[in-house]
């Protein structure tokens, strides 16, 4: 068996360790021995950046938020679906992942951030949320969905609290995505009780195969 190569490695702010690996061509990233993602599945976080977008209907200038770089996908698929005069800002909190991007792996997206469109904010998420806002789509791909894996602060984002405040900060019409490894019917009804217009959406976490994801698109209708 073709062993794993070690690349790098990073702390979380907060707590917690990501661990960056190769073997061949394919690129994990783990913590605590888990693995958070994997550069051969990335079909959910696609159409969760995909489907937002086209539920945004028609509209120039589209300022879009992606919370969590990772390996990239999300944002290339934001970028691929905004349009030409869209602005899409990416929030990521390790700045180790940011250099991983440019130097080790940014290639498998097709080196999203060197796209003039888009931007990094290198922080929290929910700080970008209120400080570069409104937005017109927010996408939270960000740990393992509203079940956080490495950071408990991320636990604030899936709040109703947290959702309010993206709720503040979306434009009317403007769109809530989310990510997660598992089905959460409890964040379901959080959604909803917020007064966004949910749909919840399993798909399959690779592009062809595999277990599926949830996503839930939620429209802010004020």
């Amino acid at each position: 068996m073709i062993p794993w190569e070690f690349l790098g490695e990073a702390d979380v702010p907060g707590g917690g360790t990501l661990r960056l690996t190769k073997r061949q061509d394919e690129f994990s990233i783990r913590t605590d021995g888990y693995e958070l993602m994997n550069s051969r599945a990335h079909g959910s976080e696609e159409v969760l950046a995909r489907e937002a977008v086209n539920r945004l209907g028609a509209c120039d200038g589209r300022r879009i938020l992606v919370g969590g770089l990772g390996m990239g996908y999300t944002l290339r698929a934001a970028l691929d679906h905004a349009g030409k005069d869209a602005a899409v800002t990416v929030a990521e909190l390790v700045p180790e992942v940011v250099d991983w991007n440019r130097d080790h792996y940014g290639h498998l997206a097709g080196h999203p951030l060197n796209d003039p469109r888009a931007s990094v904010f290198v922080g929290d998420v929910a700080d970008a949320i209120k400080e570069k806002g409104p937005w017109d789509a927010i996408l939270l791909d960000v740990d393992n969905g509203p079940d956080g894996l490495t950071r408990s602060e991320n636990d604030s984002l899936y709040s109703k609290a947290g959702i309010l405040s993206a709720k503040r900060h979306l434009v009317p019409g403007g769109v809530l995505g989310v990510w997660s490894a598992h089905a959460d019917p409890v964040f379901t009804k959080r959604l909803k009780g917020c007064g966004l217009a949910v749909e919840e959406v399993r798909v399959k976490a690779r592009l062809k195969r595999g277990g599926k994801h949830t996503l839930w698109f939620a429209k802010n209708s004020k």
